[in-house]
């Protein structure tokens, strides 16, 4: 058999760069798969055990990478199957190509077995969706797809019918008027230009440099600009506020950090924004707006690569378009230096007091094991350089606030999405990707369950990936957000016997621990960071320890009221642990306070 048109395929995304496919075969991609066998020694191809935990591994090695991520899966059913990880990759504009398979031409529009119009299925979430009629046409539909999946910072979709994968690669035979081209031997993305326009800029710093009480809002976006976002703040004397997709933005322990805003944000992150002036947002479309400050109090500046974007989430005075890295370095000149620091300093002092609050929930004595603890152990053990993903739910809150942004740490959650399940796909993603580094996922348990069979994926694969399971044996942060509605909880806790997790693992012929008391947390930890292949730690927490907001309100606290007054099923022991809360809490701050006396 000659060069078939899947082998063209898979040679021209090498072309790109692309070294690993994540997928799970079927007989609608028989003909893709052998062109994966064929470029095996230039393109690594990742066996999952579901098509949805692929297309997150893609999502995730794009977050971490900053590259095209790749998915493969087969007609009907498993193509279906990618969409979950798919709309996480749209909605937090990161690019993937997914690449499925189809019937052959000649049966498409019968009913055929398993025939689902998949150019229709994916017309919302590919910015490039195409189903492929010529072998001749794939080289060149495989670059704009990938540019355009580059340039959107997207998804793109490129379905190829059973009979065009395998036809000859420079078949054409309809001989077409005018002839497909071949693209050129080396593939071309020139990125957008990333400084904005000098006026924008000048009408940025005008309004910077007149605010008294600035704030920076940091999203995902600014990533790359560490240093920059730092130098504007100083100049500023600017407090920095981060999304929690942009966690690493700048470390957790800097003078300028004062954590996030939301339900899963600070106190002092919350006070800022109903203190600022001015508000400069850097790569951020943070969607939840009643967080965000009134609008006709402050004067908002935002840096936004996408046009559509800018002003979506606020009235922005000056919209600024452009990459947050060279936006902020040519923004940088043109600030005047603030002398007076009290704005700042009156938020470090705030920033002190939020970590000894937070690090007084960290009490190993808890019993049950408070999920803070959990946490905050594992911060204290894992690497200046770990990467750390997470799931949807609670453990979203515990990392946020215990998981500590330090050196050359990394964070990745499901942003806009917020989509349970992808903490251990993206764990085995960024492995593949960094070999050489910590990758530790911090999952629930309801999460974990979901996709659960892809951790035996990361055994067969030697990958030395750490599972931690926060297991409350419920759906936590629902169980919440009901009270919050003034609801008492309702199909949300799972019955006994909770889960052992640490039995799958061994299982499998990986490390696995089951804790239940706060005393053995920490040396589990050790264990599995220190095993040389897959570890997985399940840890039974308090299911009744609240994720609370950083700031209660009014409204949040009476509703949560009125969900007890209704007959919540477990306030008694619910408002114990909010008491043991409080409890640590004051007691931290009063011994900080008697060695303050004597010193």
């Amino acid at each position: 058999m000659g060069r078939i048109a899947a082998e063209a395929l898979v040679d021209r995304l090498a072309d790109w760069g692309v070294d690993t496919v994540f997928g799970l075969p079927g007989d609608g991609i028989n003909g893709l798969m052998e062109g994966l066998r064929r470029a095996r020694r230039r393109v690594r191809f990742v066996l999952v055990r579901h098509e949805e935990a692929a297309a997150f591994m893609a999502t995730g090695y794009a977050k971490a990478t900053g590259r095209l991520g790749v998915c493969f899966a087969t007609s009907g059913p498993g193509a279906i199957h990618l969409l979950n990880g798919l709309y996480d990759a749209k909605m937090d504009h990161v690019p993937v190509l997914a690449v499925t398979g189809t019937q052959e031409t000649s049966v498409l529009g019968t009913g055929y077995q398993q025939e689902v119009h998949l150019e229709h299925l994916f017309q919302d979430v590919a910015a490039y969706n195409l189903v492929v009629g010529n072998p001749t046409q794939l080289p060149g539909v495989v670059d704009i797809a990938v540019r355009t999946a580059l340039a959107r910072r997207g998804v793109a979709h490129l379905s190829v019918p059973n009979d065009i994968q395998v036809a000859d690669a420079d078949a054409d035979p309809w001989q077409h008027v005018v002839p497909a081209r071949p693209p050129v031997s080396s593939p071309v993305y020139l990125a957008p230009p990333g400084v904005p326009r000098e006026a924008d800029l000048l009408a940025a710093a005008e309004v910077l440099n007149a605010g008294r009480r600035v704030a920076v809002l940091a999203g995902a976006g600014a990533l790359g600009a560490r240093d920059e976002v730092l130098a504007v703040a100083d100049v500023l004397g600017a407090p920095v506020i981060k999304t929690l997709p942009g966690k690493a933005v700048i470390p957790d322990d800097s003078p300028f950090a004062v954590g996030g805003i939301g339900l899963l944000g600070t106190r002092p992150g919350e006070q800022l924004i109903d203190e600022c002036d001015t508000l400069l947002m850097v790569g951020t479309n943070f969607p939840y707006t009643e967080h965000l400050p009134e609008p006709a109090r402050v004067r908002t500046v935002q840096i936004e690569a996408d046009a559509a974007r800018a002003g979506v989430r606020m009235p922005t005075e000056v919209p600024v378009i452009g990459d947050a890295k060279a936006g902020l370095a040519a923004l940088l000149p043109l600030l005047d230096r603030k002398r007076d620091r009290a704005h700042l300093a009156k938020y470090r002092k705030a920033m002190e007091r939020w970590r000894r609050d937070m690090a007084a929930l960290e009490e190993p004595r808890r019993h049950p094991v408070a999920p803070q603890y959990v946490v905050g152990a594992l911060n204290e053990l894992a690497a200046d350089d770990a990467i750390l993903t997470c799931d949807s739910g609670t453990v979203a809150t515990w990392a946020a606030r215990h998981w500590t942004i330090r050196g050359d740490r990394q964070f990745f959650l499901s942003g806009n999405l917020a989509t349970m399940a992808p903490g251990l796909p993206y764990a085995i993603a960024m492995q593949h990707a960094f070999p050489g580094r910590q990758v530790i996922a911090y999952v629930g348990d309801g999460g974990f369950a979901m996709l659960m069979a892809d951790f035996l994926t990361a055994v067969q694969a030697k990958l030395p990936v750490t599972v931690v399971i926060n297991n409350n044996n419920s759906l936590g942060q629902i169980l919440w957000e009901q009270m919050v509605l003034g609801y008492p909880e309702h199909g949300v806790r799972y019955r006994e016997p909770v889960a052992d997790f640490a039995a799958w693992a061994r299982a499998c012929g990986a490390f696995g621990a089951k804790v239940s008391r706060g005393k053995d947390v920490a040396r589990a930890l050790k264990e599995a960071l220190r095993h040389k292949g897959p570890a997985l730690v399940d840890v039974d927490v308090d299911p009744d320890e609240p994720p609370m907001p950083g700031q209660v309100r009014y409204k949040q606290a009476k509703k949560f009221a009125e969900a007890f007054a209704k007959g919540q099923p477990r306030r008694a022991t619910i408002a114990t642990t909010l008491a043991k809360d409080r409890i640590q809490q004051f007691g931290k701050a009063g011994r900080s306070r008697k060695r303050g006396a004597r010193g």
